[in-house]
């Protein structure tokens, strides 16, 4: 190994063993799952902000939208804009569910028709499923930085990915991921912006960028490089997972104020939204120094390795780790509160003891992270068409978070009408490849069947519900 690839490697454990003595520190506070899974519902505004941009900040931002930008030019910001929107949609929309004192997404949906259990139980395990899914891709991204870093091997990356995560998270639970999120959320933007600064000296400045065939006359954020309706479909896309994501509602769970959760969620925005030109300027300025890589996906470490001084390129690597840890311990975290609110709800409340309740959670976080871990290792393919099927059930869970929240005679049956309805819309425009190059991606059909078929089945239905709904709601509000 050379002496480069061992000072990265240095620097991985060095700042594995920093997240690893916050995670400690902040684990002797923790009595019960609520102080585990929750933080106590006690984070306060400056920890909310932290860890949800640096939750925002991750392995799509990084490798995605990079990647994208490589392809497409300015088109690379429509994932920061649309992300911007979709959080300050977030404050509005939703940050009143904090008063509500819900515990997972699946909890708060469900209370919309009713708290149905039959749909409870649907929403559980497609949630759970889709942390999984996400907590196993952003175990790949990550293993594919330190790969890229260290010269190890993608197997042994992941493995230590795998291990780091498991411990701060274990240990520390949510209150170790809003602070360690947090730090990240620093190594982020630092290095993100030393990035871009470096990339556009090295290219000739901004208009060298903009005179380049990537940008020049493609139009508005390069849209002509995609089409109109697929840069429309890419910026929904973006929007509807913010929406629809359970790892942003547990911030809303866990805060100590819906105001703390609108300011915080607002600043999020607008800093995502100045975030979201940086991406497009490394992919874009990546193609100027080297049209020919292998692949988009590494746009962002040719310019950290090949472009910028080595040690300022191990940082900026570092702070691509810190994207994909900051948004897998998110996703674990709010996998595991589904998984013990939720799904073994019965089991969980048996253990009478805080002890033992905390014991039970941690040992879910083990569990939870260990199979993500294994679907990581044994195949990128499989975690990757997991991460397409939770894509398209994304549009789902967004609609029927809307129509719940805000149309009272929204019924159970139009619930799993929804969902199902969305996802198979996802389906059959995936499958079919001109309907594909069309739309882009299925976002755009996949909301518009959930939608409509929500409000049509709710209809119908009604009638049957009225009584149940109405009896449910009060049991709720007292």
């Amino acid at each position: 190994m050379f002496a480069s690839q061992s000072y990265y490697l240095l620097a991985f454990f060095t700042y594995l063993l920093i997240m690893i003595l916050i995670s400690w520190l902040v684990s002797r506070k923790q009595k019960n799952a609520s102080d585990y899974l929750l933080a106590g519902r006690k984070v306060p505004l400056f920890l909310t902000l932290g860890t949800t941009v640096a939750t925002m900040v991750g392995t799509g931002s990084s490798m995605g939208a990079v990647g994208f930008a490589y392809e497409n030019g300015w088109a690379g910001a429509l994932y920061g804009v649309g992300g911007a929107v979709g959080i300050l949609l977030l404050a509005w929309l939703f940050a009143p569910a904090r008063d509500q004192v819900f515990s997972t997404m699946s909890e708060e949906l469900a209370s919309y028709v009713g708290n149905h259990k039959w749909v409870k139980q649907i929403l559980a395990v497609v949630i759970y499923a889709a942390s999984i899914g996400w907590l196993g891709a952003h175990l790949i991204g990550g293993g594919m930085y330190l790969s890229w870093l260290t010269e190890l091997s993608i197997t042994q990356a992941k493995l230590l990915i795998g291990a780091g995560l498991a411990v701060f998270i274990i240990l520390g639970g949510y209150s170790a991921v809003v602070w360690t999120d947090s730090l990240q959320a620093i190594i982020l933007f630092i290095g993100f912006v030393l990035m871009a600064y470096f990339s556009l000296e090295n290219v000739g400045g901004l208009s060298t960028l903009n005179n380049s065939e990537l940008v020049a006359k493609q139009g508005v954020f390069s849209y002509k490089n995609v089409g109109l309706l697929p840069a429309i479909s890419m910026f929904l896309a973006v929007l509807v997972g913010v929406l629809a994501t359970p790892s942003f509602r547990q911030r809303i769970y866990a805060a100590d104020s819906v105001k703390t959760i609108r300011r915080s969620f607002i600043l999020s925005g607008i800093l995502y939204l100045f975030f979201a030109l940086l991406p497009a300027l490394i992919g874009t300025s990546a193609y100027l120094m080297n049209s020919a890589l292998d692949s988009a996906a590494y746009a962002f470490p040719y310019i950290a390795l090949h472009v910028l001084p080595v040690y300022l390129g191990g940082f900026i690597l570092l702070a691509g780790i810190s994207a994909t840890l900051s948004s897998a311990s998110s996703d674990a975290i709010a996998g595991v509160s589904v998984l013990i609110s939720d799904i073994f709800s019965k089991a969980h409340s048996d253990v009478h003891s805080e002890a033992k309740q905390l014991l039970f959670s941690r040992l879910a976080m083990l569990g939870t992270i260990i199979i993500a871990l294994l679907l990581a290792l044994w195949s990128d393919d499989i975690v990757s068409y997991i991460t397409k099927m939770i894509s398209i059930l994304m549009s789902g869970l967004c609609v029927m978070g809307i129509l719940g929240r805000f149309w009272s005679d929204y019924t159970w049956q139009g619930a799993t009408a929804t969902l199902l309805g969305g996802a198979l819309a996802g389906v059959l425009v995936g499958v079919n490849h001109q309907w594909a190059l069309f739309f882009g991606n299925p976002i755009i059909p996949s909301c518009l069947t959930a939608l409509l078929l929500g409000i049509a089945i709710s209809f119908l239905t009604k009638g049957r519900e009225t009584v149940y709904s109405q009896c449910q709601e009060n049991e709720r509000l007292q």
